[in-house]
C-alpha cells in the first residue's frame, strides 16, 4: 500500500506534487473552472481542473476533455485518488490550499440521488447511518470517544488495573430477571445476555485482582424509547478491593473523570466548539455529594414534586438537583448518595448506623450516567439481602460461591458511555453519538 498523503498534512508540506484518497462532498462545474471539495477522514481540501469543453473550432486535448468530464460526472459520496499540484494559498477558505488536478482515478462511484440530507429526520439518517457518519461532525463524536476511552484507559493501567473481558453470555441473569434477552444456546439451553458484567467484576476481587475495569457491550431489554436508553450499550466498569466505603470508589471515578475530559479538552476542545457550540468543562475535584434524603428536600423547594413513590429521583428530580448544584457549587457533576435499601440491588453493602446503602448516583448536567456502591461481601447477609428482594439464593449460587471461600471488601460502579459523550457535547439523544444504534424498534443497519 502506497503511503497516502492526508488532507491535514497538507498545509504543512511544500508545494508540488501530492496524492490524496476522499470522498467528493460537491461540486461546483462551472464554465472555465471546476471545482471540487474531497474530504478524508481528517479534513476537506478543495481540488481545482481547468474546464476544457469541446470545441469546433479549437482542437482540444482528449485527456483534458475526459477529465473535465469525469469531474463534471462525480456524484456526491464518489471515492477516489487524485494526483496533482498542491498549492498554498491564504485567499482559499479551506486550509489555506488547494490542488490542481492532474490525473483522477475514480475507486468506486456513487449513486447520484442520496437518500438523506442535511433537514433528514433522525430515524431517516439512522437509516442510512453510513452516510450520516461521513459528516465531520459526526466524524469528531469518534474522535472524541477514542480520546475519552484512552484516557481512561491510561488513567487505569498506570494505577495497575487490570483490563478484563467477561462474558456477555450467562447461564442466568445478572442483577434481575428483569429486562433480559434470552438466547437459545446448545442441547436445548436458554443463556441471557449480561446486563452488566458486575458478577464477573466482583470475581475479579475474590480472585484476588485488586483493581480491575471494562469498557464492553451490555444489554438491556428495556421498552423505553427515551433519548437515555438503548437495547445495547457500551459500559464502562471498575472495581476495587480493600475500600472503607463507597467513598473511595467516589474518589477513583472523580478522578478519572477530571483526567479523561482534560484529555478531550486539550485534543479537541477547539473542533467542538466550533461544531457543536459547546465549551468542554473539566470538572474540578472533589465533585459536590448530597444525600438523597435532602436532595429530594432541595427539589421539593425550589417547586417540584416528585411523583415517584419509592423514594427515587425521578428525571425531573435529577434536572431540578442538578440545577441547584450548578448555581451553588457551579459545577456541573454531583453524586446523590445514600439510597434506601428498597430501591438498590441485594448485594449494596448497608451502613450498620443509618441502614441505608453505602452506594451513590451521579448526574451529570442532570442526567444520570453512573452507579457506584461498596459490595456486600459476606455470604450470610448476602443471602438473607437476596432474599428480601425476593431472589431465590439457590438461583444465585454460582454468584454466592464466590463468597464462600473469601472475599476482600471491594466496591465499583457502572457508567454509560453514550450518557457521557451526549451530555458533553450537549446532544439531545444517546442515538447521535452511538455508532450503530440498537433500541426496541432498531435491529438495522
Amino acid at each position: 500500500m502506497s503511503e497516502r498523503v492526508l488532507v491535514n498534512q497538507l498545509k504543512s508540506l511544500p508545494a508540488g506534487p501530492v496524492e490524496v484518497s476522499g470522498w467528493v462532498e460537491t461540486v461546483r462545474d462551472q464554465k472555465k473552472v471546476q471545482f471540487v471539495v474531497l474530504r478524508d477522514e481528517t479534513g476537506a481540501v478543495q481540488l481545482v481542473n481547468p474546464a476544457t469543453r469541446p470545441s469546433e473550432d479549437v482542437e482540444q486535448d482528449a485527456e483534458a476533455l475526459e477529465l473535465t468530464e469525469t469531474i463534471g460526472a462525480l456524484a456526491t459520496g464518489t471515492f477516489l485518488t487524485v494526483r496533482g499540484e498542491l498549492k498554498h494559498d491564504e485567499r482559499v477558505k479551506l486550509g489555506g490550499v488547494e490542488i490542481k488536478v492532474g490525473e483522477l482515478r475514480v475507486a468506486a462511484a456513487a449513486n447520484p440521488e442520496t437518500p438523506i440530507a442535511a433537514d433528514s429526520s433522525p430515524d431517516k439518517r439512522l437509516d442510512w447511518r453510513f452516510l450520516d457518519l461521513r459528516q465531520r461532525r459526526n466524524n469528531l463524536i469518534f474522535r472524541v470517544q477514542t480520546t475519552l476511552e484512552h484516557a481512561m484507559r491510561s488513567y487505569w493501567v498506570e494505577r495497575d488495573y487490570i483490563e478484563i473481558h467477561s462474558p456477555k453470555l450467562m447461564a442466568s441473569p445478572s442483577e434481575s430477571n428483569a429486562e433480559l434477552f434470552e438466547v437459545p444456546y446448545f442441547e436445548d439451553k436458554t443463556a441471557y445476555l449480561a446486563q452488566s458484567p458486575q458478577f464477573f467484576k466482583q470475581m475479579a476481587q475474590v480472585a484476588g485482582f485488586g483493581k480491575i475495569f471494562e469498557i464492553a457491550p451490555a444489554f438491556r431489554a428495556d421498552p423505553s424509547f427515551t433519548s437515555r436508553h438503548a437495547t445495547e450499550f457500551t459500559s464502562i466498569d471498575a472495581e476495587i478491593s480493600w475500600i472503607d466505603s463507597h467513598e473511595d470508589v467516589a474518589r477513583m471515578q472523580e478522578e478519572l473523570l477530571h483526567t479523561a475530559f482534560q484529555a478531550v479538552a486539550d485534543k479537541h476542545g477547539a473542533e467542538i466548539q466550533e461544531l457543536f457550540g459547546v465549551e468542554v468543562e473539566v470538572p474540578a475535584v472533589p465533585f459536590p455529594r448530597i444525600p438523597l434524603a435532602e436532595a429530594r428536600e432541595i427539589v421539593a423547594a425550589r417547586g417540584y414534586d416528585i411523583p415517584r413513590t419509592d423514594g427515587d429521583l425521578d428525571p425531573e428530580g435529577e434536572r431540578q438537583i442538578a440545577a441547584h448544584v450548578r448555581e451553588t457549587f457551579g459545577h456541573p457533576f454531583v453524586f446523590i448518595t445514600d439510597y434506601h435499601p428498597e430501591i438498590r440491588a441485594f448485594y449494596h453493602m448497608r451502613d450498620e448506623e443509618t441502614g441505608l446503602t453505602k452506594s451513590y448516583d451521579l448526574l451529570f448536567n442532570g442526567v444520570e450516567i453512573t452507579t457506584g456502591a461498596q459490595r456486600e461481601h459476606r455470604v450470610d447477609v448476602l443471602i438473607e439481602q437476596a432474599k428480601e428482594k425476593g431472589l431465590d439464593p439457590e438461583h444465585l449460587d454460582f454468584y454466592l460461591d464466590f463468597f464462600r471461600f473469601g472475599a476482600p471488601p471491594h466496591g465499583g460502579f457502572g457508567m454509560g458511555l453514550a450518557r457521557v459523550l451526549m451530555l458533553m457535547l450537549g446532544e439531545s439523544s444517546i442515538r447521535e453519538v452511538t455508532y450503530l444504534f440498537r433500541g426496541p424498534t432498531r435491529l438495522a443497519p
